[in-house]
């Protein structure tokens, strides 16, 4: 009977600490620029196609309450789904910072890949987290298909750390 695989966590060492960090504050940075474009795209399209309409022989095409209706509509919307966004995905990132721990787990090598145009090594795995994972030139040849690998992964994230 083949052996159980193991799945266990332990804390992040400092320099996944710090990485998860720079990845947590790069994505915020990059929510915000997308929710200011989003928000100067609100004002201006409501403009856009009130010139449009104008443009087209529309008798009340500037009317203030359609500009400002327009506004709303679209601020609201474009705010609803940037904050459902940045709750999803940044949420669980900053649960591993918080906790700060990591899961290991080991799995078995499916298949064994050398791509020559990149000279990269890679292991298919029976991870749920991960396909498939680029190793070392040593590991590709002392490992065979069906040995355990042990792979490390953020928590909540899942992002993957590494492998040993």
């Amino acid at each position: 009977m083949p052996s159980e695989l193991q799945r266990y966590t332990e804390p992040l060492e400092p320099s996944e600490l710090d990485f998860l960090l720079r990845k947590e504050s790069k994505e915020r940075k990059m929510y915000y620029k997308i929710f200011s474009i989003l928000m100067v795209m609100s004002f201006v399209l409501p403009f856009a196609g009130a010139w449009y309409q104008a443009f087209d022989g529309a008798p009340n095409a500037f009317s203030p309450t359609r500009y400002f209706g327009s506004v709303v509509l679209m601020l609201l919307i474009s705010s609803t789904a940037t904050y459902g966004s940045y709750y999803i995905n940044q949420r669980s990132l900053q649960l591993d910072i918080k906790e700060g721990t990591k899961t290991i787990d080991t799995i078995r090598i499916t298949r064994k890949l050398y791509i020559t145009a990149k000279k990269a090594y890679y292991f298919y795995i029976d991870s749920r987290i991960k396909l498939n994972i680029e190793v070392s030139a040593n590991d590709f040849e002392r490992l065979n298909e069906g040995d355990e690998v042990s792979i490390e992964y953020t928590t909540h994230s899942q992002q993957y750390l590494g492998y040993f």
